[in-house]
Parts: structure tokens; C-alpha cells; sequence
């Protein structure tokens, strides 16, 4: 069984099986139609890079090494000045399927590094056409370069200057060419009868959002939205041209997101997490909880809905499962195999852990969420502009200092109140048990915690995208400054 992963930046409330009101993902909907919609599935970070890493290694970024000590429960990621990625002692999905003959292709940001030890041919697959960072610029190619674009091996041009961006209209046609890319490789494998995995991470609804030419100005939730019909089009071609090669029944296909959406950017560069707490950056269900759907038809029951407590890590486990694999037991998986869910309709219990860099700030268990940690943001930065829950805030709950709720855990009941407005009271029986439950797990999960090597602690601009492989031939190679090491700084 081949095995196609979409991983993009949404938010729960931005498709049309989740109740958005301007139906605008009919191919997303008619996947979830056809296939299996979970309703509780959340991803292992409130940022995009710890997320990948997580997807790809089965583990929570803090045991992969995808976090940050600097300073106290910060997010941070992968900036063209990270001196850290993916450690070689990590085991990745890609290297782990090529033992059963799969072909691995990465389509579109890889974000776990981007220095020569962290290449992603390093690292399992077998192709890459994408960045290694996010889209961000453009650069001025003196103080920061503008990001690579690779083909393999070797960048083959940069954004902005090769791959164009526009930030007046929001016009690119990147999505486009990752469609293409994704359409080649499915066919190429097919052609030799080759089992293959893609994992399709484009970033257009990322801001800076971009959609094609075709695409820009046809939703009615303005670029964003565009971007996103863009993405569902591009899916629907995607699933079509499975069924068209005949083989639909043989691929596993699963689309979900790295994060929540980023209110800080909404409405024109972001989405909507739909009646969740806040969004992308945070632990509260709208940075964490994602749209997620599993398809492949002749198998999965069309029409079906999970309310099963699932994770990123779990496409590991279960990507290895449908390879005939067995994950690998010297080390503490994090994702367990969802197939008996997606074709049984088993229930299995778990708990769900909510990070945010170095610290547990909350956990699922059942309907109930305990926050052992609160916090939104900083003062000086929210001072700034920089919201994380426009429009929402919940007194003592979306704290713009870091509160510590260790002994009296906040308490919610996630199936009454999805919002996390109303606090249970301590006093209550109810309360009582479900934390005592809780505090159990954490127990657990702590005395068996062998935290990473933290790799996102020191930045420094030597080791930016100056030169990267293949720059000589396009003569794009840059001059790096001199190596001066210092301390991430982590505002959030």
C-alpha cells in the first residue's frame, strides 16, 4: 500500500465538512464524504517546524530534539539562522519505509534544518522539490538571503528572485508546480509498480498567503481563501488522478494540518479554527486541534466520523503498519497505529499532550482537558499588536503571563464546553476525579520523559542560506559573514 500525507497550515474551521458556512473545499468534503473525518485529531505542537519533526520521527518534539530551553515553555522553530535540525540519531519514516521498497518524496517545505547534515536525501526520501524555510522575504541577499528552492540535491533558484511572489497581489504559482511535481511522481510509480510515499507539505496558506493567477479573487474569504481553493482544487486532482491509474484502493491518503490557523494573521493572510480557543502559537484547542481526514476508498467506510484522540505522530506508526512494519522499539513512540480506528471503528484510549517548547502545558484524557500552564502571549509583545486569540479573551485562562496551575490544574469538559470558557470548580466530585485520572498520566509520561538534545538554542547568521548546493551553477552563491554564534531569541 502506497501512502500519501498532505500536511498545509488550516484551521479546523476553514472546510466545509467542519461547518466553514462558504462551502468552498468541495474536493476536501468529498474526501471526508467518501472517507473517514476525525473530529478530535491534534497535532504535537502549535508551530510548524516541532510539528514536522514530530509527523516524521513519531515523537513529541521534546523527545526529538525540536524545542527550545531558552526561556520557559517558548515556541520556536527553524529560522534561516537555526544552527540545529533533525539529529542523525532520529529515525524517520522515509528511512524506515525504504527498508519495505518504498520510493519517498517530499513536495514543499521540509523545515528541520537546512544545513547539508539535515537534507532531507539525508533523512529517508528519495526526492525533494521544496524550500527547506518558510517563504519569508524577500531578502535583501547582504543582510539575509533569499530562500532556496531544491530539486534533490541542489537548489535550482530562489524566491522571489527565480520563484516569484508577489506581495501586492499575492500571485504565485508555487502551488501549481507542487501539483505538477505530485501528479509526475504518482505516475512515475505506478509505471513501475513501485510502492511510494509522498508527503505533500505545500505552504500557501501561510502568510505571506499566495494562490495562482487562476485562483485569486475567486473566494469570498478574500487571499486566504483563494489560497485555500487553490489547495483544495489541487487535491482533487490529486485524489482523481489515484483513481484514474487504478490505484485508489492501493493508497492511503491522509490531509491535516501542522498547526491551528494564525488569527494573528486573519482574516486576509489567515484562517479560522472555528469555535476553538485562540489559534496557532498557543495550547488552546485552536493551536492544536486540526481537520484531519483519512481516505482510501474500498476500505475505510465511506461517511464515517471518528471522535477517536489522534495525533501527527500517529501517521508514523500507522504509515509503518500499512508498510507491514513494526516501529522501532529502542526508543519511546509517541503515535500509535490508527488502522484499527480507520477500519474497525475501535475507540482507543490515550492521552493527548499539549508543549509548548520545554514545558507540558496541558493534557487530554477522555472529554477532559487540564491546563497545568496557561499563557497566550507576553505583555510587552501583545503591547505590540501581536494577539494570539483576537477577540477572545477568557479571564485567567488566556493569560498574557505564564500562570502555573501544577496543583489546582485548570479544568474543562471539552464535550460540554469546546471553547474552554467556563473553568470546572475545584470543589466538585467531578472535578476531583477526572484530575486525579489526569494527574496519573502526567505521572507517567514525566517518569519515563528522556528529553532531545535541544535544537533550537542557538542562531547564528554564518549558517544561512548564503551558498547553499548548486548555488555555483547559477551563480547565485552569497558571502557569509563571520561566524558569531549566540542565543535564540524566543518571544513566544
Amino acid at each position: 500500500t502506497s501512502s500519501d500525507v498532505f500536511l498545509l497550515q488550516m484551521g479546523w474551521g476553514d472546510l466545509g465538512a467542519f461547518g466553514e458556512p462558504s462551502k468552498e473545499t468541495p474536493n476536501l468534503d468529498q474526501m471526508a464524504a467518501e472517507g473517514m473525518l476525525f473530529l478530535d485529531f491534534y497535532t504535537a505542537n502549535p508551530l510548524c517546524s516541532p510539528s514536522r519533526a514530530a509527523l516524521l520521527t513519531g515523537r513529541l518534539p521534546v523527545r526529538n530534539g525540536f524545542y527550545t530551553t531558552n526561556g520557559h515553555a517558548r515556541n520556536a522553530y527553524t529560522p534561516q539562522d537555526i544552527v540545529g535540525g533533525i539529529p542523525d540519531s532520529e529515525l524517520l519514516l522515509p528511512e524506515l519505509l525504504k527498508k519495505a521498497g518504498y520510493v519517498n518524496k517530499i513536495i514543499g517545505k521540509w523545515h528541520l534544518g537546512h544545513r547539508p547534515q539535515f537534507h532531507p536525501l539525508r533523512h529517508g526520501f528519495d526526492e525533494w522539490f521544496g524550500s527547506p524555510n518558510c517563504h519569508f522575504g524577500p531578502y535583501d541577499n547582504r543582510e539575509r538571503p533569499n530562500i532556496p528552492v531544491y530539486r534533490d540535491w541542489e537548489m535550482i533558484g530562489r524566491y522571489y528572485e527565480d520563484f516569484k511572489i508577489d506581495l501586492k497581489t499575492g500571485e504565485a504559482n508555487l502551488t501549481q508546480l507542487y501539483l505538477q511535481e505530485a501528479l509526475d511522481f504518482i505516475s512515475k510509480q505506478q509505471a513501475s509498480q513501485q510502492p511510494f510515499f509522498l508527503y505533500w507539505a505545500i505552504d500557501a496558506t501561510h502568510a505571506p498567503v499566495y494562490a495562482s493567477k487562476q485562483f485569486l479573487g475567486t473566494s469570498q474569504r478574500g487571499l486566504y481563501g483563494d489560497a485555500v481553493r487553490e489547495i483544495d482544487d489541487s487535491i482533487g486532482k490529486i485524489l482523481n488522478h489515484l483513481q484514474q491509474l487504478g490505484i485508489s484502493e492501493n493508497t492511503f491518503v491522509f490531509f491535516t494540518s501542522d498547526n491551528g490557523a494564525a488569527l494573528i494573521s486573519a482574516p486576509k493572510q489567515g484562517g479560522s479554527n472555528g469555535r476553538f480557543l485562540c489559534g496557532k502559537q498557543t495550547t488552546f484547542e485552536g493551536g492544536m486541534r486540526e481537520p484531519a481526514i483519512a481516505w482510501w476508498p474500498g476500505h475505510i467506510p465511506a461517511g464515517g466520523v471518528s471522535h477517536q484522540l489522534g495525533n501527527v505522530m500517529d501517521l508514523f506508526s500507522t504509515s509503518l503498519s500499512l508498510a507491514g512494519l513494526q516501529p522501532p522499539g529502542d526508543r519511546q513512540i509517541d503515535g500509535i497505529d490508527l488502522l484499527p480506528v480507520i477500519l474497525q471503528g475501535k475507540l482507543i484510549d490515550r492521552p493527548i499532550f499539549y508543549y509548548r517548547g520545554n514545558e507540558l502545558m496541558a493534557v487530554r484524557a477522555g472529554l477532559y482537558k487540564a491546563h497545568y500552564w496557561t499563557w497566550s502571549n507576553s505583555w510587552e509583545e501583545h503591547g505590540k499588536g501581536i494577539d494570539f486569540c483576537p477577540g477572545q479573551s477568557v479571564s485567567g485562562v488566556t493569560t498574557h503571563t505564564q500562570e502555573e496551575h501544577t496543583h489546582l490544574p485548570l479544568l474543562f469538559h471539552l464535550g460540554r464546553d469546546p471553547g474552554e470558557k467556563y473553568p470546572l470548580s475545584f470543589a466538585s466530585e467531578e472535578y476531583q476525579r477526572a484530575v486525579e485520572r489526569i494527574s496519573g498520566l502526567v505521572q507517567q509520561h514525566k517518569a519515563t520523559l528522556v528529553p532531545g538534545q535541544p535544537q533550537l538554542n542557538v542562531c547564528d547568521q554564518a549558517v544561512m542560506n548564503w551558498s547553499p548546493p548548486g548555488c555555483e551553477k547559477l551563480g547565485k552563491c552569497l558571502k557569509a559573514p563571520e561566524s558569531d554564534p549566540k542565543k535564540c531569541s524566543w518571544p513566544h
